[in-house]
């Protein structure tokens, strides 16, 4: 475990006792000692935070994983199970336990023997868990999009800034190196000065049955529900994919997935401090069935320094650089430019050289033990994600909004300022 200072406030009380891996716990030669490990807990393991960052995380030999909190049962205790196995494996021995299970996060976030936490809760839970997780002395890891609301977003990073801790987002494409590549080009004037940014999100879904079902055993739904509206219970509100499509948990994908392409964007503006300024577009809404995020759009924005993004829904995840020398399209799998020789250009020692993470979960824990900035820290976190937020303000208002992206308001439309942010249902707060 890494050695770090208590936490300053106990956030649960009667806690249990917190488990300390020994640097012989996991055998000698196989991992690094306790002492070069970072402890780390789950919150949320479904899909995306079991199969995805936890499987990840297993695999690293500075990562000890501890602890598995989910309100479904059945995930946080298999996620354990898998935890153990693996260990027992890497042990030698038949059988090992060392992963909690926790219902309540808070109760996760009370032990004194954890260094970071890994969020990857429905969209609603990321930034309160976050704040949560920062003031008792965690570094978090939060899975994309960032926050429900541009105010959330500006808590997280207020917290994470007076408490000092590390901050990963989940946008895992820059720990890709064709991608860094390709902002690298974008960077060092390969095509000129930028001019247009076209960037492409996958669309998102309509339907969603409403009719109420009984609370599955082993869920706690209230908790699940957390901040967020009480409302009957249905499967297709918490599991699968509905929750990315409800406005209540999420944006939908126009953050989900768009927060990947324009990240990139940002990256290769060298804008990871600012967003556009306008925001003018349209969207299609469901006004049947359960889901009620945008499914389709099309939005225009508009830089400081000129530059244009046309930022719209497809089948693809892209995001393509314009400049008057040419072009650069960056998608997940691969890089594409005009002229062709660009793909095998090389970036000189004295041009510029982004952050170089070749995978995305050991870039967050180097950090943690170094506490140097990882790849895709809170600011750039805040920034790409204001452009999804504004965006589907934009839509939903059908009106252009103006933003200050110093002042962080949008200027002169009162109704849609107060879009940046959502009541929370009591106790719940930021």
């Amino acid at each position: 475990m890494i050695q770090r200072h208590p936490s300053r406030r106990d956030l649960f009380r009667g806690a249990v006792a917190p488990l300390i891996i020994t640097s012989t716990a996991l055998g000698r030669g196989k991992v690094p000692p306790a002492s070069d490990r970072v402890t780390i807990g789950f919150i949320g393991v479904g899909v995306r935070g079991g199969d995805g960052l936890l499987v990840n995380n297993l695999k690293l030999p500075e990562a000890q994983c501890v602890a598995t909190c989910d309100p479904f049962k059945d995930r946080r205790e298999k996620w354990a199970h898998k935890i153990d196995t693996r260990y027992a494996e890497l042990k030698g021995v038949g059988t090992y336990k060392s992963c909690a299970t926790y219902n309540d996060f808070r109760e996760l976030l009370a032990r004194t023997d954890l260094d970071a936490v890994a969020i990857a809760t429905p969209d609603h839970w990321h930034v309160p868990i976050a704040i949560a997780a920062v003031k008792a002395g965690k570094d978090i890891y939060v899975e994309k999009p960032l926050g429900l609301t541009i105010r959330q977003n500006q808590a997280l990073r207020k917290a994470v800034d007076r408490y000092q801790r590390i901050f990963q987002y989940g946008t895992q494409q820059r720990s890709s190196k064709h991608l860094r590549f390709g902002c690298e080009l974008v960077r060092n004037g390969r095509i000129g000065k930028v001019h247009t940014v076209e960037v492409i999100a996958p669309a998102g879904s309509a339907g969603g049955i409403k009719d109420p079902m009984p609370v599955p055993a082993g869920f706690d739904y209230d908790l699940w529900l957390g901040p967020a509206p009480v409302t009957p219970y249905t499967n297709d509100r918490c599991i699968g994919y509905g929750r990315y499509f409800i406005y209540d948990y999420s944006i939908g994908y126009i953050g989900g997935w768009g927060a990947h392409p324009l990240d990139i964007a940002q990256w290769g503006l060298d804008a990871d401090g600012t967003s556009p300024v306008e925001y003018e577009g349209t969207g299609v809404i469901p006004t049947e069935g359960l889901f009620d995020t945008i499914t389709t759009w099309d939005v225009r924005c508009a830089y400081a320094n000129g530059v244009k993004m046309k930022f719209t829904s497809g089948r693809v995840n892209l995001t393509k650089f314009i400049g008057p020398e040419g072009w650069i399209a960056i998608s997940r799998e691969k890089i594409d430019a005009e002229p062709k020789s660009l793909l095998t250009s090389e970036i000189g020692a004295k041009e510029i050289h982004l952050h170089e993470s070749a995978n995305h979960q050991r870039d967050f824990l180097k950090s943690v033990r170094s506490r140097a900035a990882t790849v895709n820290p809170v600011e750039s976190a805040v920034r790409s994600d204001a452009i999804s937020h504004l965006s589907q303000i934009a839509i939903r208002t059908g009106r252009k909004i103006h933003w200050d992206p110093v002042k962080v308001r949008i200027l002169g439309d009162d109704a849609a300022a107060k879009m940046l942010g959502r009541p929370m249902r009591k106790p719940w707060h930021l």
